[in-house]
């Protein structure tokens, strides 16, 4: 294997995490993501990176136990999968894929899934990518998500959606409504913070509702558990920089 190593509850205290190596504004959301990153090595998660300071890393574990609204029995759901900026191009993608793909037949799973975007979606893997890798697309919901899977075995059943997502609109019906996890280290401060001024100004509601449990996640009404914004009820973007006051409409416009 390439030059990766495995995070755990051992060294993930003195390791970074990738996504958020220089943002001082967001250290707590980023502490929050590492210590959510430690419940989750104990439910068989994987956050696996290239040993140096770059954002190339690839998060997956059992889809029985991802922060995901699906059912996928006995694959293993990636997460975040990234390869930015200089490092692109050079085998990393596909020897990050490999390397799960090796895990999960070494487990015995029918396969590997994951979420995406029908279009490219922030904070989701490339669509493209992923198909040309060997992926198929099983099934495919309004709000513009896709589930793709790599079966190992043709004959196990196909994951799917939960019916949480299949509406693409969230339970409450006015303004402006955010749900999101730490599983990202950038969530919590732009909900919490940078969105307040942009509702405020524009005189919306806004609610804000953090997936404290897997169960939750599980039953979120986006698959995107990450970050997504809700406006009137109907599910509008994954893209954080919404929350902030001077890009909120620009991404609304382009959301609808």
């Amino acid at each position: 294997m390439e030059n990766f190593i495995d995070l755990n509850t051992e060294n993930i205290a003195s390791e970074h995490i990738c996504c958020a190596i220089s943002d001082k504004k967001s250290a707590d959301s980023y502490q929050a993501k590492k210590d959510w990153l430690k419940k989750e090595f104990n439910n068989g998660y994987v956050f696996r990176r290239l040993d140096e300071r770059a954002k190339v890393f690839i998060e997956y574990g059992p889809a029985e136990n991802a922060w995901v609204p699906i059912t996928a029995t006995n694959y293993v759901n990636i997460n975040c999968f990234w390869v930015s900026g200089k490092y692109k191009k050079k085998g990393h993608g596909k020897a990050l894929l490999n390397s799960a793909i090796e895990d999960a037949k070494g487990q015995g799973k029918n396969g590997l899934v994951t979420v995406v975007g029908t279009k490219k979606f922030h904070f989701m893997s490339d669509t493209k990518w992923l198909l040309k890798q060997g992926f198929e697309e099983i099934e495919r919901i309004s709000s513009g998500f896709s589930l793709l899977a790599m079966k190992f075995d043709n004959s196990a059943e196909d994951p799917k959606f939960n019916a949480s997502v299949k509406s693409g609109e969230c339970p409450d019906k006015k303004g402006i409504v955010v749900y999101y996890s730490n599983r990202c280290p950038f969530a919590e401060f732009h909900a919490k913070k940078s969105l307040v001024e942009a509702a405020e100004k524009r005189n919306l509601p806004l609610k804000v509702i953090k997936l404290k449990t897997m169960e939750e996640a599980q039953n979120a009404p986006s698959p995107a558990t990450i970050f997504s914004l809700f406006l009137d009820g109907k599910f509008m973007t994954t893209d954080l920089s919404v929350c902030m006051d001077s890009r909120f409409d620009k991404v609304i416009e382009k959301s609808k």
